[in-house]
């Protein structure tokens, strides 16, 4: 994984479209038993290089309901974002994650992992990624079936404070999924 997480550390295949240059943000080991994958670093995090270092990384903590000393645990937690760096602004939040990431970085990484971690997929670009065709109608039909993709996958809304809105009109989600997720992050670190 050393020998991988040095290449990622060099990449720089999309570097023309980046602002702030390449700053690939990753938390990986091989023996990690969860992984989140999520959209892109923000420009918080892009200025820290570390990952989830901003108000969604505190909301998605709280969603797992763990600490940051076991979150920024390798061993225990790898983190590989949709694009690895900070993609820019856009008229409504930052733009898109950059589409080169994925296809050449990630299936080399889970190559790597010598667990069964579970995958949080948290927001949309990760879930069409990754469940394809069992992607259902939209972020919210996935999400509320997330038991479907269990026990490999684990479809989750971004955690962002932009999403607030979304969190008022589907209680749902805190109510019934939450828990659940707790409950299954707990096993999955207690296995260690």
């Amino acid at each position: 994984m050393n020998t991988l997480l040095k290449q990622i550390a060099r990449c720089n295949i999309c570097k023309n479209y980046l602002p702030l240059g390449p700053r690939p943000v990753v938390q990986l080991s091989t023996h990690s038993k969860i992984i989140i994958i999520g959209q892109a670093p923000g420009k918080k995090v892009h200025l820290s290089g570390i990952p989830w270092d901003d108000a969604s990384g505190i909301k998605l903590r709280s969603w797992m309901g763990i600490n940051e000393d076991d979150f920024y645990n390798a061993e225990k937690i790898s983190i590989m974002p949709m694009g690895f760096c900070y993609p820019g602004k856009g008229i409504s939040g930052d733009l898109s994650p950059r589409p080169e990431c994925a296809p050449k970085w990630h299936e080399k990484i889970l190559n790597k992992i010598n667990t069964e971690p579970l995958i949080l997929l948290v927001g949309q670009y990760a879930q069409k990624y990754y469940l394809k065709k069992q992607f259902r109608s939209g972020l919210t039909d996935t999400v509320k079936n997330y038991q479907q993709f269990l026990p490999s996958f684990f479809p989750l809304p971004h955690p962002s404070p932009r999403n607030q809105n979304w969190l008022k009109i589907n209680p749902w989600f805190e109510e019934e999924v939450l828990p659940k997720l707790k409950m299954v992050i707990a096993e999955k670190l207690q296995s260690l």
